[in-house]
């Protein structure tokens, strides 16, 4: 069972990546908006996107109002690519990973002066 979820969160973010790209026309999802994981419920009722995009807080917030007014859309077209019995809902959050994995490099490199080579 756990083969078929990391298919289904695999399939999801490609589709969704891809739908970000090409058919959404909402402006509050123009700019670059990176789909980093997908974990769906062991029932594949629910599915948590995780997203990730460079901007302030205000820009972040507008994007996850955009994404969550747009899941509709999104499940409406899974439906139709995907080849499951019940699409999951879809729930959008934040991915800080990108902020924490570069701060922590900032404080790394703050530590560890940098060999001269």
């Amino acid at each position: 069972m756990a083969h078929r979820i990391e298919r289904v969160n695999s399939l999801i973010r490609q589709e969704i990546s891809e739908l970000l790209q090409r058919q959404v026309k909402d402006p509050r999802l123009g700019s670059f908006i990176a789909v980093t994981e997908v974990n769906t419920s062991a029932d594949l009722k629910h599915s948590r996107i995780f997203v990730s995009q460079l901007g302030n807080n205000e820009e972040k917030k507008s994007v996850l109002k955009g994404l969550t007014s747009a899941s509709g859309f999104f499940r409406s077209e899974l439906a139709k690519s995907l080849k499951m019995r019940h699409i999951p809902e879809l729930s959008f959050e934040w991915d800080n990973s990108i902020e924490r994995g570069d701060r922590l490099q900032k404080l790394i490199n703050k530590v560890a002066p940098e060999e001269d080579h």
